[in-house]
């Protein structure tokens, strides 16, 4: 790679760095190219991106973002997997690293607060941006059903009177 090329990188990383709201750094070695493009495939499935880097440009583009807390864990044959979601990259790294045991998560950073691998699996057993949402649009919608429903239920009792004495009179 030659010297422009390693200064358009540097710039592109730190440019998507600049746009991510979590980063997870993890060792690779072993992974076979299907394994990888398993991987990747799963990320951006969830809206992640998975990237091998190279650790010293790498250190260069961290450099004036918030994730300058985690140059030092870029040593050996290193990926990151990063996402706009703070929980999105989380997951699909902690699942996948629990189904091959060549790929290890080292840590990460969620803006300027320094994760360990302990608090890269808690966050990945957080419900995603988008569970989130459906949660809250059921919440919110919940009481308006129910009170739609009681609205109703003096009407339907009424109706149900009136046609019961309805067929009372004509019985008679």
């Amino acid at each position: 790679m030659d010297r422009a090329t390693k200064k358009e990188w540097v710039g592109s990383l730190h440019g998507t760095l600049g746009d991510v709201g979590l980063v997870v750094v993890t060792h690779y070695k072993g992974l076979t190219v299907a394994e990888m493009t398993d991987l990747r495939g799963k990320m951006r499935g969830a809206g992640a991106s998975f990237k091998v880097v190279k650790n010293r440009l790498t250190r260069l583009a961290l450099s004036g973002t918030e994730y300058e807390n985690i140059a030092d864990l870029f040593k050996g044959p290193t990926a990151i997997a990063f996402s706009k979601d703070p929980v999105a990259a989380a997951k699909v790294a902690v699942e996948f690293a629990k189904a091959n045991d060549k790929l290890k998560i080292l840590g990460g950073s969620l803006g300027t607060n320094r994760l360990d691998v302990d608090g890269i699996k808690a966050l990945a057993t957080l419900p995603s941006l988008d569970e989130l949402r459906g949660r809250l649009i059921g919440m919110i919608s919940t009481p308006a059903t129910r009170i739609a429903g009681v609205l109703q239920a003096p009407a339907g009792q009424l109706a149900r009177v009136l046609r019961a004495k309805a067929e009372k009179d004509e019985a008679a």
